[in-house]
């Protein structure tokens, strides 16, 4: 997709080493399974099944998850405006736009193209923070709808699903007929998939971690306000943090699209966080307001 967001040849090389890594991972996972017997083909056909899905209604999916529902210009005339605004700074064809009447403040982007593409908003984000700081988080989202990172979560959260199935099948291959010879086949099935899991996941967070810094850099280049980025970030931390974690559980499973997520790098072990600490994110955003003299 052509814009004026710069292109992040980091961010690309993560992204294609990331893709190979997994690539190479799942390709020696469905190896192991074959020599062990197991229905691969199977295992095989659910995942391109849930990626059949998420390619047809994906993005609906997401959004449905969060309660959220589209809005037309007539329903938020000033969030469409400014979204108007940022795609015409960033020469981007104009993503669909929903809102969601969640209290939490936050805001997230979906879909694997930019014919699908849709930025949701919360009510409390609307509540919580002024024009300048909404126009920062849409011009973050924007981002990960122009570089196409969201495609990659989609994809690798999958076979990171697919992973966690061929699991819990394993561990059901020890309760038929045949006990003695399935526990030992079951265990070692389920070894596999753990570690298939365990990597899988550590190499989806560390790039998930890196995009959120690279989304940060290009939201706050583009408005060439990096404090308005900077002051709503630190006013849905704040906020996000007041409240106890299961308050939170209802947007745990999209925690990684997240502008800010329930469990940030601050709250969890840094190599499971699916963003980068706040202290992180506010200092590259300071940096940039130095160099733009701002």
């Amino acid at each position: 997709m052509r814009s004026r967001f710069a292109p992040d040849a980091r961010l690309i090389r993560r992204m294609l080493v990331t893709l190979a890594l997994l690539s190479v991972l799942y390709v020696a996972f469905a190896a192991a399974l074959i020599a062990l017997g197991v229905g691969a083909a199977i295992a095989t056909g659910v995942v391109v099944a849930v990626l059949v899905v998420l390619h047809l209604a994906g993005d609906r999916m997401v959004v449905a998850a969060m309660g959220a529902r589209e809005v037309s210009p007539a329903e938020a005339p000033e969030l469409h405006a400014m979204l108007d605004r940022l795609c015409a700074l960033a020469d981007l064809p104009k993503p669909r736009l929903a809102v969601s009447e969640s209290a939490e403040p936050n805001a997230f982007a979906a879909g694997h193209t930019s014919r699908r593409a849709v930025i949701c908003v919360t009510r409390g984000l609307l509540d919580r923070v002024d024009r300048r700081e909404l126009e920062g988080v849409l011009a973050h989202e924007l981002s990960h709808v122009a570089h196409r990172d969201v495609a990659l979560g989609t994809i690798v959260s999958v076979f990171g699903v697919a992973a966690g199935l061929l699991w819990g099948m394993a561990i059901g291959l020890g309760l038929g007929p045949r006990r003695r010879f399935l526990i030992p086949l079951g265990l070692v099935v389920a070894a596999v998939a753990a570690v298939v899991h365990v990597v899988s996941l550590l190499l989806t967070r560390a790039f998930s971690r890196y995009r959120e810094l690279a989304a940060d850099r290009d939201g706050a280049l583009l408005t060439q306000q990096p404090s308005a980025l900077a002051s709503a970030l630190t006013k849905i931390t704040e906020d996000l943090s007041a409240q106890p974690a299961h308050a939170l559980r209802g947007s745990h499973a999209l925690n990684g699209a997240m502008f800010a997520p329930g469990l940030s790098g601050d709250r969890v072990n840094a190599l499971l966080a699916t963003h980068p600490p706040t202290a992180r994110r506010l200092e590259q955003l300071r940096w940039i307001a130095t160099e733009l003299g701002t």
